[in-house]
């Protein structure tokens, strides 16, 4: 095997683990891959580029789904959407005037957010805030961060969605149908200025998309939804703080 079929070999086994893991917990694997990515060497815009393209793949399929099944409350998910279509592709379009070293802090900060709310929220619903003004906030803040590093804000709209008193379900379905919004429109943003690797995106999103599958049909079948989201969260702990470690260590990610 030639050493270049074997680097797209090596991205697509590592996507499809990730992408099968964090289906299961219901969530977009971006927040896991992009910093994976820049790890592995890849430029940061192309590694967040493909990040965003990959949430966007694994989760329409979900949604069509969702949609079909009719559990999907679309005027709940539209003041998100709306605030996020507005928002993510402004985060993206930031990014080219931030530091890197920045950028990556800002992706640590959101990896241990999103981290501790996956590991202490409870799912009790208790009071309801559904005014849509808040709901744009939400979307609207989550957009601008999720555009900046590159992942699709579901991870950490969902746990807020939760603190808010929402119904879990409820949530995911909106968030699965929320995450190719919010990540189109930050991937064609990145791709303006963002020398695109096409085959390795083609690879990574076919992996992305099997992982999607499999990790669903597995958490709902074989495991608790509740304790993926725990694993979840302490593997975003552990690279949050490996990159912490490199950083701080003098590394060049």
């Amino acid at each position: 095997m030639s050493p270049e079929i074997l680097h797209y070999v090596i991205y697509f086994f590592i996507t499809f683990a990730l992408s099968t893991l964090f289906a299961m917990g219901g969530v977009g694997s971006a927040i896991v891959l992009v910093p994976i990515f820049s790890l592995m060497g890849q430029p940061l815009n192309l590694a967040k580029s493909i990040g965003l393209f990959i949430n966007s793949a694994s989760t329409i399929t979900a949604s069509i789904m969702n949609f079909l099944r009719k559990v999907l409350d679309i005027k709940f998910a539209l003041p998100l959407i709306i605030a996020i279509l507005i928002s993510t592709p402004l985060g993206a379009w930031s990014s080219k005037f931030v530091p890197v070293i920045v950028v990556k802090w800002v992706l640590i900060s959101f990896l241990i957010t999103a981290a501790l709310l996956l590991l202490y929220t409870k799912r009790k619903t208790e009071v309801v805030y559904d005014k849509s003004w808040i709901l744009f906030v939400i979307g609207f803040v989550v957009g601008i961060i999720s555009g900046m590093i590159g992942v699709g804000g579901g991870t950490l709209i969902m746990p807020l969605l939760i603190l808010l008193g929402f119904d879990a379900k409820k949530a995911a379905y909106a968030v699965s149908f929320i995450i190719p919004f919010s990540s189109l429109g930050a991937f064609f943003t990145y791709l303006s200025f963002v020398k695109m690797d096409w085959i390795l995106l083609g690879v990574v999103s076919v992996a992305a998309i099997l992982g999607g599958y499999f990790g669903d049909r597995i958490m709902h079948y074989r495991l608790s939804p509740t304790q993926v989201k725990k694993l979840i969260g302490v593997l975003l702990l552990l690279l949050s703080f490996k990159m912490i470690w490199q950083i701080t260590g003098g590394f060049n990610l």
